[in-house]
């Protein structure tokens, strides 16, 4: 499957993308790495998470290809307060676009929009289990710097996992085409 990197786009998640949702929200292997996330099993399920959670989220984009079909998502949880400096990110893609690059795009497209949309935002991080491989390919490409090892640090579907602590500065971000 050939895809061009460039028809990729970020927008607000729709309740009309339940069906294209489900696909991958239901999907163990995909969601199995989120840590917030339980896998979707229903339509009726996938339709109140969109309307409950995605939709009202403070920055949360569906990744879409070029006919407007959702395929994944990424979600920067913005901090408050004191911690407005900081954002914490998350994303999933569709099993069948993994290893196409879609999720490095993706990310990078976000990270470029939410510094816009947050000027105060000065740091990006996100965990990631020492054993999501994948995921830790993704950052790198993007920019992020590995920081450390945190032991134990975090439950994952019910088991205390390690996890890497990832961060990338505001004046650190890379361009989309890079």
């Amino acid at each position: 499957m050939e895809i061009n990197l460039r028809n990729i786009s970020l927008r607000p998640f729709k309740t009309t993308d339940v069906d294209d949702f489900i696909i991958w929200a239901g999907d163990e292997e995909v969601t199995k790495q989120l840590v917030t996330w339980k896998t979707i099993t229903c339509k009726e399920e996938a339709l109140t998470f969109i309307k409950d959670v995605c939709i009202p989220h403070p920055w949360r984009r569906s990744i879409c290809m070029e006919d407007d079909r959702s395929i994944g998502m990424v979600s920067i949880y913005p901090g408050l307060g004191d911690d407005r400096c900081r954002a914490h990110i998350g994303y999933a893609v569709s099993k069948v676009y993994w290893n196409k690059g879609i999720a490095s795009r993706a990310l990078k497209m976000a990270m470029l929009q939410v510094v816009k949309d947050y000027p105060d935002l000065v740091r990006l991080q996100t965990l990631v289990s020492v054993e999501n491989k994948a995921s830790q390919r993704v950052l790198d490409k993007c920019g992020f710097v590995k920081e450390g090892l945190l032991r134990k640090y975090s439950y994952l579907k019910g088991e205390i996992k390690d996890v890497f602590i990832y961060g990338i500065l505001s004046t650190e971000l890379p361009s989309v085409d890079q």
